[in-house]
């Protein structure tokens, strides 16, 4: 629709060597972590479903170092752990509440998919596909009724962009010119169905068209590109034009869970895209030509595995709830 207003085409960020540095970390731990809870799951020390973010790192960096931490919110559904990380919760008490401990940042009663901590601004994980799409829609009136000059970053998937209350949001949010980015992590397979096969409009970055919410397109590999599109959308929304859409295009290593073979692509199509547009080769290529050494580069892996060894050490060892936790944070006040 041409007389939507549009914000600007986003510019690649011009990332200093110390800020690509801090974003390889991020990213790095993010992937170390995620590998280290898919070992913990084969062994069973985590239980239930289990989805990891392997493969879409750039995504979740790009977007929330450009937040203001304790000021904007997040939400997103169960593919949850490295947003929380970003969310400055220590890598402990993430792993933690994956292995179901009373240490965890849920008191062990979220486990991977229902992980929560609204001292951090991070408002779930949430296992009801598109369920987050509403709550953050009412983050964001939150954020617009106390006029704290928050926005909300609402995460969704390929999949659960179908949803009707997905629309239903869209609608309120434009209506009101709520203060929400919505971000489609469009990586391909929703739970194992091609984007080609289950949606009529393959280009998710169009979903908002008959709301008038524009949307960008972005390569959800490249975290500069990220971060670039992250700053123009939060410009749009601080500026109080209302929602958006960032379609970010990423890609899954793994499958939907850890129980999920992933049978519906080849392995040769898996390889290509590590091979092409891993997000951590990628930018590693770059420090590289700025100067990054490979000894500082294999210091900042070491730093990190051991992060991720004593986070889960710390998991393995702590105990498990009371029996009497059952009965807190059911009720939000006494009866």
């Amino acid at each position: 629709m041409a007389d939507i207003e549009r914000p600007a085409t986003p510019v690649r960020f011009q990332a200093s060597q110390d800020q690509m540095l801090e974003f390889y970390r991020q990213m790095l731990l993010i992937r170390r972590f995620e590998e280290k809870a898919g070992q913990l799951y084969g062994l069973g020390l985590i239980g239930g479903f289990c989805h990891l973010y392997i493969g879409q790192e750039a995504v979740a960096v790009g977007l929330q170092s450009a937040l203001t931490i304790g000021k904007d919110s997040v939400i997103t559904g169960y593919r949850d752990h490295g947003h929380m990380l970003l969310c400055n919760i220590p890598p402990k008490l993430v792993m933690a509440e994956l292995t179901g401990r009373a240490a965890g940042i849920s008191k062990g009663k979220g486990g991977s998919m229902h992980m929560f901590s609204v001292e951090h601004g991070f408002y779930g994980g949430h296992g009801i596909v598109g369920a987050q799409v509403s709550l953050g829609t009412g983050l964001a009136f939150g954020h617009k009724y106390r006029g704290d000059g928050g926005v909300c970053l609402a995460y969704f998937g390929d999949g659960a962009s179908n949803q009707g209350q997905v629309f239903e949001s869209f609608n309120m949010a434009e209506l009101w010119k709520l203060p929400v980015i919505y971000v489609i992590e469009n990586n391909n397979y929703a739970m194992g169905t091609s984007v080609a096969r289950s949606s009529a409009e393959a280009k998710l970055s169009r979903r908002g068209e008959s709301f008038r919410i524009p949307g960008i397109e972005v390569d959800g590999m490249d975290v500069l590109a990220v971060r670039a599109a992250a700053e123009e959308a939060l410009e749009w929304t601080r500026a109080g034009k209302g929602p958006i859409i960032l379609e970010m295009k990423t890609y899954r290593y793994r499958g939907h869970s850890m129980s999920d073979p992933a049978k519906y692509r080849s392995r040769d199509e898996v390889q290509a895209v590590r091979d092409k547009s891993d997000p951590i080769e990628g930018l590693k290529k770059e420090l590289e030509a700025g100067g990054a050494t490979e000894e500082q580069l294999k210091s900042i892996d070491k730093e990190i595995r051991g992060i991720v060894a004593e986070a889960a050490d710390f998991a393995e060892q702590s105990p498990e709830p009371e029996l009497g936790e059952l009965y807190t944070d059911i009720l939000v006040g006494k009866y």
